[in-house]
């Protein structure tokens, strides 16, 4: 057997060796679900069987899913997983031309869904629904047995025989993740056996996760870390999972916290917000680890997450091309060392094991010394496959077996990564490079954007045709005038070129967001060309 074949092998051997362990709860979610390993892996088998039988066609490779975080939604993934094949979890939150466009890419003819989703979230897609509220009818007492059996009493080695997955490439294709859409239209990242397990036992390098852990599963599949962590995590670990549907529900989300004695949750800082606006204290009292990801923690949202439930989040940097996690910092009460070792406040933490990391220099390719910004670059087991049906696109990021993140970053000495913003997110202005997220932190503070609120602003560019580019300001409701506004840049020493015009400041209803609590900078910068126009053509 070659060492790939072994490789992948292990996936499926640790997910039926970890459901076996007599774990009482492995999964629950707030819809009252609760599974032992057992029970999930018994479930999944006999979906399996279901699905064969007269639903889906051998040939169908790619199955999509439209269903929140929950344990249907766990058994559905794994069921076809368990049938080798590639599991697409859809982003119900974009519009249905930009989800019929990737199931059009990825050639899928059957979604997973439960009558009840799809009446909350109607979207007209190319494709013919699966029930799982109709299959939950259709098996038989013979189905239910021999699921059963196979689950609890075949020897895995013999199952996974059965079962076929005893003899699966490593750089098989496991799931395809869709990007956000935050920077550009979402494309089909192919994600492989290699990629998920390499990253899942890099996180639990960092982590360490202990059988008494329970996952605050509350990231939708969609999104990179809820697909690997929050969802095939519990399955190739022994820790427990709570799923909630709703990652915006602060109250539903505290409750199942505080009645499942959640220690870790994996979050961004736009649901955080929400979560110490709205939720108890004491309902969060119960974690341990806090990490979040997707976009730049502010140091007083730390601050007021520490003060009121007891533990200080942790900054991680993932990208979906890499599966996703990069770079983390160390929880101090996961860290073997001392705690300045292994973790650094500002920092997104070092890469974890596995990954590299280094910084350049955009223009020249050359790699830049410790502390000097530049175009941040990663590799590891866990990089892509590539995108699905583009390969130039592909190319365009992987060189030289290296992906090219977009992000502006330094890596001190001892090899923390401090972001500074997306190469996309500067403004060529006469010739010097000004970064918007420089300008947004300064009119976030001067709005009073603390840690209990979302951001008030968010700052783009867009052509012009004296000095290349301009900055555009788009903005909610404020208590303070555009003048007060530009003396509060010039008041933090920025120098002109980096304060907006008069007229480059556009007031909107609320900051457009992606699914994953992002905001779309695609959208922002649409708004500030249509502005623009708007303003050119009265």
């Amino acid at each position: 057997m070659t060492r790939a074949v072994a490789r992948s092998t292990n996936f499926f051997r640790a997910v039926v060796e970890t459901c076996r362990r007599r774990r009482p709860s492995k999964a629950v979610d707030s819809t009252g679900q609760e599974v032992s390993g057992i029970e999930l892996l018994t479930r999944a088998l006999v979906l399996r069987r279901l699905l064969r039988r007269g639903v889906l066609s051998p040939d169908e490779g790619q199955v999509a899913l439209l269903l929140p975080p929950s344990v249907g939604a766990m058994v559905a993934n794994l069921a076809l997983a368990l049938d080798r094949r590639v599991t697409v979890n859809l982003n119900y939150t974009l519009s249905a031309p930009m989800l019929n466009a990737g199931l059009a890419e990825a050639g899928i003819r059957h979604i997973i869904t439960s009558r009840r989703f799809a009446e909350r979230v109607p979207l007209d897609l190319d494709a013919e629904p699966i029930y799982l509220d109709d299959l939950a009818e259709r098996p038989t007492r013979i189905d239910k047995v021999i699921a059963g059996l196979q689950a609890a009493a075949l020897p895995v080695g013999a199952l996974l025989r059965l079962l076929g997955l005893d003899r699966v490439d490593e750089n098989e294709v496991m799931t395809i993740v869709f990007t956000s859409g935050a920077t550009g239209n979402p494309k089909g990242v192919m994600l492989t056996y290699r990629n998920i397990v390499a990253n899942l036992d890099a996180v639990d390098r960092v982590i360490r996760w202990r059988p008494t852990d329970v996952l605050l599963g509350a990231l939708p599949f969609f999104h990179s870390f809820g697909s690997t962590i929050t969802l095939w995590g519990p399955l190739m670990r022994d820790l427990g999972v709570a799923y909630h549907a709703n990652p915006l529900d602060a109250r539903g989300i505290g409750a199942l916290c505080r009645a499942q004695h959640a220690t870790l949750l994996a979050t961004t800082p736009m649901f955080l917000r929400a979560y110490l606006r709205r939720g108890e204290p004491a309902d969060f009292a119960s974690l341990d680890v806090v990490a979040v990801g997707a976009e730049r923690l502010p140091s007083d949202l730390g601050d007021e997450v520490a003060r009121a439930w007891g533990v200080r989040p942790i900054e991680g940097y993932g990208t979906t091309e890499m599966a996703p996690l990069v770079a983390a910092n160390t929880p101090p009460s996961r860290s073997r060392n001392d705690a300045a070792a292994t973790r650094r406040e500002g920092t997104v933490g070092r890469p974890v094991p596995g990954a590299r990391a280094k910084v350049i220099d955009p223009a020249t390719g050359a790699e830049v010394g410790p502390g000097e910004r530049g175009l941040l670059l990663v590799t590891g087991p866990s990089l892509m496959k590539g995108y699905l049906n583009q390969p130039a696109a592909t190319a365009e990021v992987v060189r030289d077996g290296w992906y090219v993140t977009g992000d502006i970053a330094s890596i001190d000495a001892d090899g923390f990564i401090t972001l500074v913003d997306r190469q996309s997110r500067f403004a060529k202005i006469a010739g010097e490079m000004i970064p918007h997220a420089m300008v947004e932190d300064v009119l976030n503070a001067a709005l009073g954007a603390g840690p209990g609120a979302a951001p008030n602003v968010a700052v783009t560019s867009i052509p012009d045709p004296i000095r290349g580019e301009r900055l555009v300001v788009i903005h909610t409701e404020r208590d303070k005038t555009t003048e007060e506004l530009q003396q509060a840049l010039v008041a933090a020493g920025l120098p002109n070129l980096y304060i907006p015009a008069r007229d480059a400041f556009v007031l909107v209803d609320a900051l457009p967001v992606v699914g994953a609590g992002k905001i779309d900078l695609q959208a922002i910068r649409t708004i500030a060309l249509e502005s623009a126009a708007s303003a050119r053509a009265s």
